[in-house]
């Protein structure tokens, strides 16, 4: 039974001997780089890479699911970027409005 599992896998339209299956497993790289970076500080985040992250993650979602084969792998991938790229968004921009706020409130006590 595994084996049938596996030899159809082997010779799906997206699998091990097409680019349709290297390239988003490939990608996950970014993904997984991106949660490792969540004990980062989040003032060393870099906002065009984040959004670059996110919109690439909000954008190809849907081209996955429209093309022949259907790509769930590449579909499952852009859903992890665009969810990590969002969180690293929000912890940049929480840092950087809190520490602006925090310091206006230090001027005025001055």
């Amino acid at each position: 039974m595994a084996a049938a599992k596996l030899q159809a896998l082997w010779n799906h339209p997206a699998g091990p001997k097409t680019i349709h299956f290297w390239a988003p497993t490939f990608k996950w790289g970014i993904s997984i780089a991106n949660i490792a970076d969540f004990s980062k500080p989040p003032e060393k985040l870099s906002y065009p890479q984040q959004i670059a992250v996110t919109a690439t993650g909000i954008i190809w979602p849907r081209y996955s699911t429209v093309i022949t084969p259907k790509n769930w792998n590449l579909f499952s991938v852009n859903i992890a970027m665009a969810g990590t790229g969002l969180y690293q968004l929000s912890r940049k921009l929480r840092h950087d409005y809190s520490s602006e706020a925090e310091a206006e409130v230090a001027v005025t006590k001055e």
